[in-house]
């Protein structure tokens, strides 16, 4: 499909009996802001295992750039360009923030060489991301909103065309969900696309272009924000009969 980044095709995903993906078509282009929500269970985070390569899909097809992924392991999707956060972040709590980041530098990003630009680039985006005054901080005593910057900082290094972020957001205040929005924000500068799942609907309805809503294993409607949180099928989906 000419123009988009990234092209799911009648994805499918088994466990056992259990369907947990039913056929999902989606696509993102270069530097577009796609919210993807649903209720728990809905299938979100297996959808987006299978992008990764964490999952293998059962049937259908994955295409990153026009290029058929599905055979890929993961490592070698980062290395495309195809990163993700984690719901739940998990630093190596014995190194430092800086330290933290240049390990996806080295290794995801595929940086060698002088460890010096290796430092400068990491300081960077920790700059950008608000903790460059922590950088020498031991990752495991950060604060929770903080940590949760650090994994978006990990992400950000393995210099994605795409970034997923997996509810960033969860548990944070309000302030702290608009210091989390401004940073996937901020990645559109950069043309970085970025797929946000998320519950906390008003971050998502500022940020997103474009809403996909996936329910059961399906997904249900895609479009316009406005648009799609009115209709009735996904008004059921959240709130019921």
């Amino acid at each position: 499909m000419p123009g988009v980044l990234l092209e799911v095709s009648g994805v499918v995903k088994r466990f056992g009996g259990f369907t947990a993906l039913d056929g999902v078509d989606f696509a993102v282009r270069p530097g577009e802001r796609v919210g993807l929500i649903g209720p728990n269970g809905s299938g979100k985070s297996t959808l987006v295992n299978c992008i990764v390569g964490t999952l293998r899909n059962d049937e259908g097809g994955i295409r990153f750039e026009g290029r058929d992924i599905c055979a890929y392991p993961a490592h070698r999707r980062i290395r495309l360009g195809l990163a993700r956060s984690f719901q739940i972040p998990k630093p190596f709590a014995s190194m430092s923030v800086l330290d933290n980041l240049c390990v996806p530098l080295l290794y995801a990003a595929g940086r060698r060489g002088a460890h010096g630009p290796i430092i400068e680039e990491a300081t960077h985006i920790l700059e950008q991301v608000g903790l460059r005054e922590k950088a020498r901080a031991m990752s495991g005593g950060l604060t929770q909103v903080d940590m949760r910057k650090l994994e978006l900082a990990r992400a950000i290094a393995a210099r994605p065309r795409l970034l997923i972020s997996d509810e960033a957001m969860a548990g944070l205040s309000a302030s702290e969900v608009d210091d989390i929005l401004e940073l996937l924000l901020g990645l559109k500068e950069k043309g970085v696309a970025v797929i946000m799942i998320e519950h906390v609907m008003r971050a998502v309805m500022k940020f997103s272009e474009r809403i996909a809503v996936l329910v059961a294993g399906r997904k249900i409607a895609d479009g316009d924000p406005q648009t799609v949180v009115g209709t009735p099928e996904v008004i059921k989906a959240y709130l019921g009969e």
